[in-house]
């Protein structure tokens, strides 16, 4: 099977379709990735590429083309809205020509936000006559709305009809969440085409700690540590963990840390300087590779989403990377993420925003035994076997790119 993967988004950026590329590609799928040039989260192009002209690089067999981009910048929409537009324009115009020569069986786009990439997809898909299959993750436009980057309604009926007609395009839809269904339909021409299929999660090959990493670690270990792993942004709700941090000030041996970065960190990071929040610490960025020497020295596992009811449809990836760890897990979210914690038995969800129930919940796990958090841990990471493990997830995709592929030669 020979598959064309479109994502703005791959590697050196940290996103689950790399996993994907690459495990296709160790179970004999042909796979080709077109994307831009890579500059997430920090704006710029990424050392060891240029901004200008097309490239073209091999990872794990994989053969990945890239379209040059206007750079998201750092904190603008405007910049941000260019970003976007600009790969969809060029992974449209110049990806045909890039790919020349090149037949495809299938092609998938990996629809996080712009989920508008997937018109690109439509063009390669009739370029190629091949099936399209696009991989939802992100619902456009609610997240637009609820995250307040576009609150234009004549915008957002155009970005609706211009969804509407990538889901009649699409031969498959997959939904990477079971809450996506409904909004899905309201948009999809046909709600048979709407297939469940979760994000997976590939934990990171054994390697040693970082010196960093091994640093941090054994700081975690030192107190009850609850760390936040991932972007920082206005969906991960930053306001209600300062509040949290705010009302476990009087706990001296609880900390929360921060691992990662995001639009909202250095705002963030500014507040709890002014309100002396030294409980709170910005540790900033680590290499996937760290994750699991980070995750072992943490007391628990921290996720919180904004109180919008889009974000109750959405699962997180770090949810999976969470279960996966072996780690309790706190949350603040509603809907389908806090269905799958509980129903895991992994930890404690309290709803999206409400800060003294978080850090309630926190003095709960703190006054927990080590084996009743460990016997949390160890549910999630069943959990985890049995529903996002990702041999089982890859060995469905397959099945499901098949089934379409012949499908597809019938119906043509």
């Amino acid at each position: 099977m020979r598959l064309l993967i479109i994502s703005q988004y791959f590697w050196p950026e940290t996103f689950v379709i790399n996993d994907i590329a690459r495990l296709l590609q160790a179970r004999g799928v042909e796979v080709t990735v077109l994307t831009g040039k890579p500059n997430y989260p920090g704006g710029d192009i990424h050392s060891g590429y240029r901004a200008s002209g097309v490239q073209r690089e091999s990872l794990d067999g994989v053969d990945v083309v890239r379209v040059p981009l206007v750079t998201r910048g750092q904190n603008s929409r405007m910049r941000l809205a260019l970003n976007y537009l600009s790969f969809l324009s060029a992974a449209s115009i110049l990806g045909p020509f890039a790919l020349k020569g090149k037949a495809f069986d299938a092609v998938l786009v990996y629809g996080i936000s712009p989920l508008l990439q997937a018109l690109a997809g439509m063009v390669l898909s009739g370029v190629k006559k091949a099936p399209l299959v696009v991989w939802v993750q992100d619902l456009w436009p609610e997240s637009l709305s609820a995250t307040g980057y576009v609150t234009n309604k004549t915008l957002l009926a155009i970005i609706s009809t211009l969804v509407r007609r990538i889901y009649k395009s699409a031969t498959l839809v997959l939904i990477q969440s079971r809450a996506f269904r409904a909004p899905v339909e309201t948009l999809c021409d046909d709600p048979r085409k709407i297939i469940y299929y979760p994000n997976l999660y590939q934990r990171p090959p054994i390697a040693a700690a970082s010196p960093r990493a091994s640093e941090l670690a054994n700081k975690l270990r030192g107190s009850f540590s609850v760390v936040f792993a991932g972007n920082i942004g206005t969906a991960q709700d930053p306001e209600t963990i300062l509040r949290v941090a705010r009302l476990l000030k009087v706990q001296p041996d609880i900390r929360i840390v921060l691992v990662g970065s995001g639009s909202r960190e250095k705002c963030m990071a500014e507040s709890a300087a002014v309100q002396g929040l030294d409980n709170l610490e910005f540790a900033g960025r680590f290499p996937s590779s760290d994750m699991p020497h980070i995750f072992e020295g943490a007391a628990v596992l921290l996720v919180t989403l904004a109180a919008q009811p889009i974000f109750g449809l959405t699962i997180p990836s770090k949810v999976q990377a969470y279960l996966a760890a072996g780690r309790p897990i706190i949350g603040a979210l509603d809907g389908e993420p806090a269905r799958i914690i509980a129903e895991a038995q992994a930890g404690i969800c309290v709803p999206a925003g409400d800060a003294k129930a978080l850090a309630s919940a926190i003095l709960k796990l703190h006054g927990m035994s080590d084996a009743e958090r460990q016997t949390m841990g160890r549910r999630g990471t069943a959990y985890f076997e049995q529903n996002f493990a990702p041999e089982k997830l890859t060995t469905d995709l397959i099945a499901l790119l098949k089934s379409e592929i012949v499908a597809w030669g019938k119906a043509t």
